[in-house]
């Protein structure tokens, strides 16, 4: 397990299923989260390829803090088909304080962890990582 700058490990599991993710397309999302009791960062939801975004954003609660990583697949203006990864670190506003610390100061080393994220985005409420802004972040 591999230990983030706040004394979060990373379960190994992550980088497991984030490579599934990125090499097989096993998954369209993993939806990853913080176990404060084992000081660790553990997988807790895998969306199947046949899910859709509206399945990714549901799978992410109202009042907690999580990370997550999509598997966003587009269309070019030149008509190519390409995907890019898209890692959501989710702060709700309703979210505890001590959680959006613990989850703010272990985002950069759980983020090198996972090799290959292309966009990053940082949500407080389902506006701010909308479809509309993923594409705007393609280029």
């Amino acid at each position: 397990m591999a230990n983030a700058a706040s004394g979060m490990a990373v379960h190994d599991d992550c980088k497991l299923k984030f490579l599934e993710l990125k090499a097989k397309r096993t998954y369209r999302f993993i939806v990853f989260k913080i176990e404060e009791k084992q000081k660790q960062v553990i997988v807790e939801k895998l969306g199947k390829p046949s899910d859709s975004y509206e399945d990714f954003s549901a799978s992410l609660p109202a009042n907690e803090c999580r990370y997550a990583v999509y598997d966003f697949d587009y269309v070019t203006d030149e008509n190519c088909q390409k995907s890019r990864i898209v890692f959501v670190a989710w702060s709700p506003d309703t979210s505890r304080v001590r959680s959006k610390m613990i989850y703010a100061s272990s985002k950069d080393r759980f983020k090198r962890e996972l090799d290959g994220i292309q966009i990053e985005l940082q949500a407080t409420d389902p506006t701010e990582m909308g479809l509309d802004v993923i594409r705007s972040r393609l280029n």
